[in-house]
């Protein structure tokens, strides 16, 4: 008789799912598409066209990345190939791009004599996402806080989505002729302080609880609605304005969170299961 193999002798089979790794390319593509668009801009023109498309795409990224974990728990797809996928693409995106970024149009002007200081400041930023995305994946698989309801550190695609919103904050301010273009120098201390939060200790909700199936009452709706489409309407008006705002806003969260009340934590965090009528009792 022939025997079979003990099951821990057998080959895995990788599971590739389409919709979450399609997800994730989109990401990566973003990410390389803002890196193109860095190196093409002309700055010395004045012409920062280029830099605004390149933020765009690493907040679209931002985007991709938010959706494609939630279509990978909604439809049961979760997978170690999505994972390491997820973070190769978050490296680029919100790694190499915003780190890029921030060289090309603050720090290359500030140490025009001395580049490969530049150089080593955005790498710090960048080889702190990589430190981040590593112990992410490391928790993930041991169950320790890498993909629970709660991120260990400052999540790398919030802090390059502060980084990018910011500086689209700052170049709307200037072509508003409020000669404020100092503040571009914040920047770079911006960047540094989210690389030691992105290797903290401080604990993030994921908002993973938040799925399509939860209650929403009718003006919670109603008001979302509205602030979508103000947000559609007035995109280069208030975006500008709202997106550091949301980020800043999450980023100061992690430090008040345990501060607050458990009952306040989970109304913020998570909503609650709708409620499924009982069954009428059947009778003979």
């Amino acid at each position: 008789m022939k025997l079979s193999p003990p099951p821990e002798a057998e080959p895995s089979r990788l599971r590739i799912y389409l919709l979450p790794n399609l997800m994730t390319g989109g990401n990566l593509f973003c990410g390389f598409v803002a890196l193109t668009r860095i190196v093409e801009a002309n700055l010395e023109a004045g012409d920062f066209s280029k830099i605004r498309e390149a933020l765009f795409f690493i907040l679209l990224a931002c985007i991709f990345d938010l959706l494609d974990g939630r279509v990978a728990r909604w439809g049961g797809a979760e997978s170690p190939f999505g994972r390491e996928f997820d973070s190769l693409a978050d490296l680029i995106s919100f790694g190499a791009a915003p780190a890029f970024l921030v060289h090309r149009v603050v720090l290359k002007d500030v140490f025009v004599n001395h580049q490969e200081v530049g150089w080593f400041i955005a790498s710090i930023y960048l080889i702190c996402g990589a430190l981040r995305l590593a112990r992410f994946n490391c928790l993930a698989q041991h169950g320790g806080g890498g993909g629970g309801g709660e991120f260990v550190g400052f999540p790398i695609p919030a802090a390059a989505g502060l980084v990018a919103s910011l500086t689209l904050f700052i170049m709307w301010w200037d072509e508003r002729e409020l000669r404020f273009g100092v503040w571009r120098y914040s920047l770079p201390v911006i960047m540094l302080f989210l690389s030691f939060m992105m290797i903290s200790e401080v604990r993030y909700p994921s908002f993973k609880a938040l799925h399509l199936r939860a209650r929403s009452p009718f003006a919670k709706l109603a008001g979302a609605l509205l602030f979508l489409g103000l947000l559609l309407v007035l995109r280069g008006k208030i975006l500008p304005l709202v997106l550091p705002v949301i980020f800043t806003a999450y980023l100061v969260y992690g430090f008040i969170r345990p501060r607050l009340p458990r009952r306040v934590r989970e109304e913020i965090e998570s909503e609650p299961e709708p409620e499924v009528p009982p069954l009428p009792n059947e009778r003979g």
